[in-house]
């Protein structure tokens, strides 16, 4: 918090003291929609949409980072009747946050789980459903060792709907009942990524200052993974390649790090957050929330962060893939395993080993413009062929909401 700054803001939505919600509707059932941040915000886009397209419900939703709350003000304020910030997990600010918005039905986003929120929906009789959920490796290890204490975290939700066939066999492995558990898909899949226009792209790539030519993109990088991004650059330079580089990290706190760090190499480089590029650079960082996706349009090659030693995890390629742009990725991508395996599967992606792997098949790849349109097109298939999980998800919203009663 401290860090990213911007808590501030309506910071007594944290003790339960929401703003005033209107007059639930006779004929509209409120859902109380919590997603935790950034990625989770971008995921729920389709399923909003629906929900408002359909007219017999209302969605508060709530967020707990101050990144996730701009993105919803800015992105969902005509689809939901409030935004706020989820109560700090704790009888009396739970209570209280309960009391005043008196949903119908709760929905928890991908790996969340609140002991006091889940034990009002008990309470007041309120459903709760699991959304998009998933089990990363380490969660799994540490939910199979701690299952004593983890298990009791999801006895009072509803259902879960699983992300992957993958995540529901974990469930199941944790002592979940099979009748609790359905597959729906990943949402993200099924998000609708506004493309530019041929305007609009050069009208960011002038804001940007990226000369003409290819741009190699870091998404959502950590550190080293920008030198390693800086390296490709130069070497695909030294091969007469008309190269820039997009740098976009995933912590846009860690930018004084990054000004030091291309200081160093002599390049040409601007800041997002600095305005307008006052002229050509070789490397644009961007330093802001919410942009990826453009930036991303702008890409001839990208580089999912997070996958290369010494970290793990990985970030999402969801977005890249949907827009079909070639990707290249590390070896720990442990929270994306079955997207990563359904893109390899499909000839879509690249796995680098190491950073001077990434270096020499970037640069390969850079000077192979058919080879990149071999990945861009098997992304397109992969994308089609996965499609639907918003309606799955929808299905079961209905059938749970028609159960419950009037608040």
């Amino acid at each position: 918090m401290r860090r990213r700054g911007g808590y501030g803001e309506n910071f007594s939505h944290r003790f339960g003291g929401t703003d005033a919600l209107p007059r639930k509707h006779p004929g509209r059932k409120r859902i109380w929609l919590q997603a935790v941040s950034v990625g989770e915000m971008l995921a729920i886009a389709p399923l909003l949409e629906e929900l408002r397209r359909e007219g017999n419900t209302e969605v508060y939703l709530t967020t707990t980072t101050s990144t996730g709350y701009r993105l919803a003000k800015e992105k969902y304020g005509a689809l939901t009747i409030g935004v706020g910030y989820f109560p700090l997990d704790f009888w009396a600010f739970s209570e209280r946050a309960w009391w005043r918005v008196r949903p119908d039905l709760c929905i928890l986003m991908e790996g969340e789980r609140w002991p006091e929120h889940v034990h009002q929906a008990a309470c007041h009789g309120v459903p709760v459903l699991s959304v998009n959920a998933r089990l990363s490796d380490r969660s799994y290890r540490r939910s199979m060792r701690y299952g004593f204490f983890i298990r009791p975290l999801s006895r009072g939700i509803t259902r879960i709907l699983c992300a992957s066939k993958r995540d529901e066999q974990r469930f199941r492995s944790l002592g979940l009942a099979a009748g609790r558990l359905l597959t729906t898909g990943n949402l993200k899949l099924d998000v609708e990524i506004p493309l530019l226009s041929p305007a609009d792209l050069a009208r960011l790539r002038g804001e940007t200052g990226l000369a003409d030519g290819l741009v190699l993109l870091g998404s959502s990088t950590w550190p080293g993974e920008e030198a390693a991004m800086l390296t490709a650059l130069r070497a695909a330079r030294g091969k007469g390649l008309p190269v820039s580089l997009l740098l976009v990290p995933r912590h846009a706190e860690r930018r004084e790090e990054l000004r030091a760090l291309l200081a160093r190499t002599g390049l040409r480089f601007h800041f997002r957050s600095e305005g307008r590029a006052p002229g050509p650079v070789d490397v644009f960082v961007g330093d802001t929330t919410g942009e990826l996706r453009k930036f991303t349009q702008l890409a001839d090659l990208v580089f999912v962060g997070k996958s290369l030693a010494p970290h793990d995890g990985g970030q999402t390629p969801v977005e890249a893939a949907i827009l079909e742009k070639p990707l290249l990725h590390g070896p720990y991508m442990t929270n994306f395993r079955d997207i990563i395996r359904g893109l390899t599967d499909a000839g879509a992606v690249k796995k680098v080993e190491t950073h001077e792997e990434l270096i020499r098949v970037a640069v390969e790849l850079l000077g192979d413009e058919a080879k990149r349109r071999q990945l861009s097109e098997s992304a397109h298939v992969w994308h089609e062929a996965n499609r639907g999980a918003t309606a799955r998800t929808l299905a079961v919203i209905r059938s749970t909401l028609a159960g419950t009663g009037r608040n």
